[in-house]
């Protein structure tokens, strides 16, 4: 229908600021998102976008029409959502988020097999330690790891995790084994990006602050530090299981191990949970049932 040309691009752009963004969203390239953007103001007569080489931004007659358009394409996504929720198998684009190591050594196995099951289904997977926005980013949905934070969003718990604190027996062979947390002030301790550990301290959760001479935000690096002898970490089990089971770290501080964290599937509210969705989720319940450690 030529009289909607370029309105899914004008969306697109008007919720990213970006033509890049929105480009990378539909799939496309920046210029055709350009022209089509640009043939609709031509049709319209009008600007919808202020555009200059370091941003783009709604005019005001654009934030107008984006306000009239935009409950209209979510009134298209939840038809579509309806319909494929008729559907006995999941078939279209399963588009979701998830943190990057969990997403590497975790997930990306379990989501070939689930593909496998599935071949009328196309998965947009986007692994990122950010916490993304849903429904701008056009997500089915996310897994998040650990305490959630308050929002409308509906979480469905698909496992649990545990913090571990570990170091190789070369480490503790040359500094000693700590047996109290105020031990930990004489030993060298590799960061995340906390400068913190989550301890359980007479049975209440506290973050016990420690310090030694690495940080860095990529959890295999660390524990690559760890089993080389350099300090002691604090990891969740999925780094851990190899490792642990040929002796090259140990775990530590075991009475002060913190209680169990949630692994969740979270998604919108409001919505028709689509069969691919729903299908998927109860998949990872059921394949992250077993405990890694």
């Amino acid at each position: 229908m030529k009289d909607f040309d370029g309105l899914l691009e004008f969306i697109h752009v008007a919720e990213t600021g970006s033509f890049t963004s929105a480009a990378k969203r539909l799939s496309s390239s920046v210029a055709h998102i350009s022209r089509q953007v640009s043939a609709l103001e031509d049709r319209l007569g009008v600007k919808l976008f202020h555009r200059t080489t370091r941003k783009v931004s709604l005019s005001e007659v654009g934030h107008l029409y984006f306000q009239h358009c935009r409950p209209l394409l979510d009134g298209l996504r939840e038809a579509e959502r309806v319909v494929l929720n008729l559907q006995d198998k999941p078939v279209g684009k399963l588009r979701f988020t998830a943190p990057v190591a969990y997403g590497e050594k975790i997930l990306a196995p379990l989501i070939g097999d689930f593909m496998a099951l599935h071949d009328g289904l196309q998965v947009d997977l986007e692994l990122t330690n950010r916490q993304l926005d849903l429904i701008d980013g056009g997500f089915d949905l996310a897994i998040r790891l650990g305490k959630l934070e308050a929002s409308s969003m509906i979480a469905k718990k698909l496992a649990s995790r545990t913090l571990h604190i570990c170091a190789a027996p070369d480490y503790l062979n040359r500094h000693g084994e700590p047996h109290t947390l105020s031990e930990l002030e004489h030993h060298n301790c590799l960061l995340g990006t906390l400068d913190y550990w989550r301890l359980t301290v007479e049975g209440k959760v506290r973050n016990i602050r420690v310090s030694g001479n690495m940080r860095c935000n990529n959890g295999p690096t660390l524990l690559s530090m760890a089993v080389a002898g350099r300090g002691i970490v604090q990891l969740p089990e999925y780094y851990l299981g190899d490792v642990l089971k040929r002796g090259e770290i140990v775990t530590i501080l075991k009475n002060f191990q913190p209680e169990r964290e949630g692994i969740w599937a979270i998604y919108p509210p409001n919505r028709h949970l689509s069969s691919k969705v729903r299908i998927f989720i109860d998949y990872l319940t059921e394949k992250l049932a077993k405990p890694l450690l």
